[in-house]
């Protein structure tokens, strides 16, 4: 079952377990059962920037697993709900190297280069090099962000508000640091990234900088504030994708904001009210990001004001954007693919995958547009 976002919640029940999820229904932002307002019809596309299928892969299903497809140069590497993980040339389609883990996965894919982690659901993150498993240990709890490779370390971020580091060669742990938040989490990634020698985490509505060496906290800044009655409406948390142009992070809040945060002076710039469940991409300019009903917004880096708004995509289940050129491409859960144009929200063409829907917000790697679906074809589209 799939909530109208893709969007699932846990409650954390402590240090060791998680209670199973519960789904954040259609019917509670769009009314409920056969009520759902109906998507509006596509209508005919007349291409304005011409694209072609330059090839296809198969990766497995990717249905209960947090996808976050990773880029390294022209390497995407992509995993399944079923615990393949597989490098990709995105010039070729062909493997790099591919591994079954044999243990059904969570979330992922965090990389480097030379090593991947994921996370499997029996709570276990699992390092692999060059397509061989190299060490796997046991977490506190369900981890539904791509762990972050960098540095030497693997950094986890779990749904008990714990974050972690481990040693990437052996697997040791360094250390784990814990905070307190609001008792339900989001079933979906979260914000885990370096910004030059920090890192940086999405706790609750804050974007929080953490010493790499030790876990100690370096500074904090608000996007959202929990509102509301209940553990729903208070839910704000920081959601991935992210857009970083130099110390400029700009972030969404799950149901309640985007803001940018100046890293360097560990201050808010700005935050707006926003409907979103999904993250947010931009350049130096103009932000994006797709609402809840289906509108996809930009917004203006600076100051946070609406530059543009679409809605013919109203009532569709899209992925977060990715700005690729002139376009805004996102995805749908009809498996089409749209792509907008950045300065005015303009379709510049549409084109369809295999139907099961797109699981994953859509990458850029060797000049090729990556979009993996929920049946687990992984598809490579180029300017024609």
């Amino acid at each position: 079952m799939h909530s109208v976002l893709h969007a699932r919640l846990a409650r954390p029940l402590g240090m060791l377990a998680l209670a199973s999820a519960v789904l954040l229904s259609g019917c509670s932002l769009w009314g409920g059962g056969s009520n759902k307002p109906k998507p509006l019809e596509l209508g005919a596309m007349e291409p304005v920037l011409a694209v072609r299928q330059a090839w296809l892969a198969k990766v497995g299903p990717v249905d209960r697993l947090a996808l976050a497809v990773h880029v390294n140069g022209s390497v995407v590497t992509v995993a399944s709900d079923t615990g393949a993980v597989a490098a990709i040339d995105a010039r070729t389609g062909g493997d790099v190297w591919r591994t079954q883990l044999g243990q059904p996965l969570i979330a992922g894919v965090g990389s480097d280069g030379q090593r991947a982690a994921v996370v499997s659901d029996s709570n276990e993150l699992i390092v692999v090099a060059d397509g061989r498993e190299v060490w796997r240990r046991p977490l506190t709890a369900q981890a539904y962000t791509a762990p972050l490779v960098a540095g030497e370390r693997v950094f986890v971020l779990a749904a008990d508000r714990s974050l972690a580091a481990y040693d990437a060669a052996t697997g040791q742990r360094l250390w784990r640091q814990q905070r307190q938040g609001e008792p339900l989490v989001l079933r979906q990634p979260g914000v885990l990234m370096a910004v030059g020698d920090t890192l940086v985490a999405g706790m609750a509505g804050r974007m929080v900088g953490f010493n790499p060496d030790n876990g100690t906290v370096r500074w904090e800044a608000p996007v959202a504030t929990p509102r509301g009655t209940n553990d729903v409406e208070r839910l704000v948390e920081l959601v991935a994708p992210v857009s970083r142009v130099d110390d400029s992070v700009c972030v969404r809040a799950f149901q309640a904001a985007v803001g940018c945060v100046n890293t360097a002076r560990a201050a808010t710039q700005w935050s707006q009210v926003a409907n979103g469940a999904t993250g947010i991409d931009g350049d130096g300019t103009l932000l994006f990001g797709t609402e809840s009903n289906g509108f996809v917004q930009a917004w203006r880096r600076a100051d946070g004001a609406r530059a543009w708004s679409y809605d013919r995509l109203q009532y569709r289940k899209l992925t977060a954007p990715l700005l690729l050129g002139r376009s805004v491409v996102v995805g749908d859960d009809a498996g089409w693919v749209h792509l907008l144009s950045r300065d005015d929200g303009q379709p510049l063409n549409r084109f369809g995958t295999d139907n099961s829907g797109i699981a994953a917000t859509p990458v850029v790697a060797a000049n090729t547009l990556v979009v993996v679906t929920r049946n687990g074809a992984v598809y490579g589209f180029r300017p024609d």
